[in-house]
């Protein structure tokens, strides 16, 4: 596949622009991996649309470029409309010399050599394990599901085959990490962290016309900011839209209070759970020293049953356990076994559980709001943790165009325990005061 710097031959007119030409060399130097993370209007779709076409002739094979959802994909790659020339893209990427058979309903090409190109969604991952592909594109990256990923890598190590991560940050998630891990990595990935101060694509009053234009629209300064600085400026720690506690963390680790907070084993520690049953189960570890709160561990997994919950969770921290903190749900019981959650959790030896009482989830995010400014985290054993705190966000309504509630992800879990013991933590802790203190020293999980 190797061809000149910037020219193809191919009967392809596209040549990159100034700030896309390093990703567009590294892709004919045949770089295998490569992760863009760049503000909005950088080109990053136009720059694999195009790759794409050199791909589909120089390597017959299947191509994929996916979109978090395949009605994304409509929209924003297989109907959209170059401004500049009123053609489609995708008939610009893929001209006639290729022989293309646009084929509407599928959002898929075929080409003369027998390589096909298509539109899906890698919300439905299941879906493209067993299919050979030889190269693919993961479109707003971080807002896709990670186990995508994990599906279609072994496809390419096989094939040896092409992937390409493009993205623009939403907080700190799963697109963040993986970055900032590849971009140690250069001998395996070519990264890319562009905002739009390093490109000509927007003028400083262009910029600064947004900016304002955002917070007049979304109603707050800090929401604004925070949107312009993720959107434009391609920072990992502004707060994701509509995000409950980033800019709470945020302050936070400006303060100092995301770093090191070491267990007293003087002190007890309290857990908060949220308790999955086809989905994650999360934990938090706490340690209450005056007013100052000690976050100092979290723990989560999918798909286990209580009792390996326990013993993951509990058995391997030789702490003073305080208080288990579960939610209201814990009592119901289970339609198969008649028992409940919390039997089952008395019976695996747990004691001194605190049973929350059934809340709105605002109460829940208000408590957490008050809470944060009192914590301090331990930034390694709590990394999962905050990820889930810092994403944590409102949910949009796109039939009203405003946020309604909180949205249940992968990081509402841990959101959620967060908040069972903030809203819960001062009525145990009173009657914690009114007995005595258990001696010190290490205790058994089963109290």
């Amino acid at each position: 596949m190797a061809a000149p710097e910037t020219e193809l031959a191919l009967p392809l007119t596209w040549k990159p622009r100034q700030h896309q030409l390093a990703l567009w060399k590294a892709l004919l130097r045949e770089v295998k991996r490569a992760d863009i993370v760049a503000h909005r209007r950088w080109g990053k779709d136009e720059v694999a649309l195009h790759w794409a076409g050199y791909a589909v002739n120089a390597r017959p094979g299947n191509y994929w470029h996916l979109l978090p959802e395949i009605s994304q994909g409509r929209k924003a790659i297989w109907d959209a409309v170059n401004p500049h020339t009123g053609k489609r893209r995708i008939e610009e990427a893929f001209p006639p010399e290729l022989s293309p058979t646009f084929k509407e309903a599928e959002m898929m090409v075929e080409f003369g050599n027998g390589s096909t190109w298509q539109v899906l969604g890698s919300d439905n991952f299941n879906s493209l394990v067993g299919a050979s592909v030889a190269g693919v594109v993961f479109s707003e990256w971080s807002l896709a599901k990670p186990e995508a990923w994990a599906h279609v890598r072994p496809i390419l190590l096989e094939n040896k085959g092409w992937a390409l991560f493009l993205w623009t940050p939403r907080g700190r998630n799963h697109a963040t990490r993986a970055f900032e891990s590849r971009a140690g990595r250069p001998q395996a990935w070519f990264t890319q962290r562009c905002s739009a101060r390093d490109t000509a694509v927007y003028t400083p009053e262009e910029l600064e016309n947004e900016r304002q234009e955002l917070v007049a629209e979304l109603g707050s300064q800090e929401e604004g900011e925070a949107r312009f600085a993720s959107e434009y400026l391609v920072d990992f720690d502004a707060a994701a839209p509509g995000a409950y506690y980033a800019s709470l963390l945020g302050a936070a680790d400006r303060a100092g209070r995301i770093g090191r907070a070491p267990v007293d084993p003087s002190l007890p520690v309290d857990t908060a759970w949220d308790l999955g049953i086809d989905d994650y189960t999360a934990v938090w570890f706490f340690q209450q020293a005056g007013r100052e709160i000690r976050v100092v561990d979290y723990f989560e997994v999918g798909g286990e049953g209580l009792e390996a919950v326990v013993r993951q969770a509990l058995g391997p921290r030789d702490w003073v356990w305080g208080t288990h903190h579960l939610p209201h749900d814990v009592m119901v019981r289970e339609l198969g076994t008649g028992r409940s959650r919390y039997e089952t959790l008395g019976s695996l030896g747990l004691t001194r559980i605190s049973v929350g009482v059934a809340a709105h989830p605002e109460e829940r995010v208000n408590a957490a709001r008050l809470m944060i400014p009192l914590c301090w985290f331990d930034a390694v054993r709590c990394a999962v943790g905050l990820e889930r705190l810092r994403a944590y966000r409102k949910r949009w309504n796109r039939a009203t165009h405003s946020y309604s509630g909180p949205l249940h992800d992968q990081a509402s879990h841990g959101a959620d325990a967060f908040g069972e013991y903030a809203l819960n933590r001062q009525a145990v802790r009173d009657r914690r005061q009114a007995r005595p203190r258990p001696a010190g020293g290490a205790q058994s999980w089963m109290g």
